[in-house]
């Protein structure tokens, strides 16, 4: 009996961790850190805002994965330029629910560290 459960103990031990705990922290920190950055200069440049806005960008990450957070945020940089090329990113759909998905995402955080 031992015997098994050492053994089960062993392979359970080997076993990589699911794909999920990847995906969780699939931010890379330069990310987080401009996000904080960016954060603080509109909320102030203390350690309360520094612990809120960490506190965002770790909610954000939990909703949005990383590529859609850039897509998201491409599209509003976009967003701010003129001309033809811009207007792609103003009415279409898809971007329009890219936008979308990130503000959901800032509300939540908003709402749990604010």
């Amino acid at each position: 009996m031992r015997a098994a459960f050492l053994a089960c103990y062993l392979v359970v031990g080997t076993v990589p961790p699911p794909a999920h705990a990847q995906a969780v922290n699939d931010y890379p920190t330069e990310a987080r850190v401009e996000y904080a950055l960016a954060c603080m200069a509109v909320n102030g440049e203390s350690p309360d805002s520094l612990r809120r806005c960490s506190c965002a960008i770790d909610a954000i990450a939990d909703v949005l994965p990383h590529d859609a957070y850039v897509q998201a945020e491409t599209v509003l940089r976009m967003r701010q330029t003129t001309g033809e090329r811009s207007a792609m990113f103003r009415g279409s759909p898809v971007m329009e629910a890219l936008v979308a998905e990130l503000r959901r995402a800032e509300a939540e955080a908003e709402i749990l560290c604010f």
